[in-house]
């Protein structure tokens, strides 16, 4: 069992930065591929990023290439989001999952544990 707590939501002018953190408990982190999705009101939650279980392999949506980072640090059994040059379509609920993996998916379904979201607001 993995629980996830996730921190670092706000609310950001369009442009700005944030960095978001998810620590988990449990002394399994670094077995974990760990993703970050996103959930708009009255859209279907998304893909944003994932991380391999070491770190050295990531994924992004198209739509955040080149603004958002992924990282890990399996010591403090915790996932970063770095989210910079943010945008108002930005703006939604993220959320940090878990799989029992050997390789990262893109896909929700894929992910077994999942943290309880933190707001994220980007005004124009």
């Amino acid at each position: 069992q993995v629980q996830l707590v996730e921190s670092g939501g706000g609310l950001v002018q369009a442009g700005g930065s944030l960095r978001l953190s998810c620590a988990a408990s449990g002394r399994t982190f670094s077995s974990y591929p760990m993703g970050w999705f996103r959930q708009a009101p009255g859209k279907e939650r998304e893909f944003v990023a994932a991380a391999s279980r070491g770190g050295g392999s990531t994924y992004y949506t198209n739509s955040v290439k080149g603004r958002f980072t992924i990282s890990r640090d399996n010591a403090k059994n915790t996932v970063y989001l770095q989210m910079n040059s943010l945008k108002p379509e930005d703006t939604a609920v993220y959320y940090c999952a878990a799989e029992h993996s050997a390789v990262v998916h893109t896909t929700s379904r894929e992910y077994d544990y999942w943290g309880q979201g933190t707001q994220v607001t980007v005004s124009s």
